[in-house]
């Protein structure tokens, strides 16, 4: 099964699209389970509840924090990632995204999810 699957195997399962990206790179973080679960507790319904960034690209940003951080700054990388999400989904804001800020929906958590692990392991190879 593609982890992207498994993220959204998370989804369904009950966790929020933050903790399913989390849980879907498990196996390759330093970090237990429940302390992923925790991590991404707060993100669910985006940043903020639908008002800011999509749970999933948060989640995004802190695997690549968790996994390529070396001491030098990341913002480069954190814009890049952010971009290319808005690209592939419409935008980064999730009550943009759900179609909850007064236009039609732009894409389905389930995408929101394979997007953000689809970039994220572009991102680790």
């Amino acid at each position: 099964m593609s982890r992207q699957d498994k993220a959204v195997d998370y989804k369904h399962s009950g966790f929020n699209c933050a903790q399913a990206v989390l849980m879907a790179f498990s196996d390759i973080l330093d970090e237990d389970e429940l302390t992923l679960k925790k991590l991404g507790a707060g993100f669910g319904c985006g940043m903020g509840a639908f008002d800011a960034t999509c749970g999933s690209l948060c989640a995004a940003q802190m695997i690549l924090g968790l996994k390529c951080y070396s001491g030098r700054p990341m913002l480069a990388d954190a814009k890049l990632l952010h971009a290319d999400f808005k690209r592939m989904c419409g935008s980064a804001d999730c009550g943009e995204l759900k179609g909850l800020k007064g236009g039609p929906m732009l894409c389905a958590c389930d995408d929101c999810i394979k997007n953000a692990v689809r970039l994220t392991e572009e991102r680790m190879i």
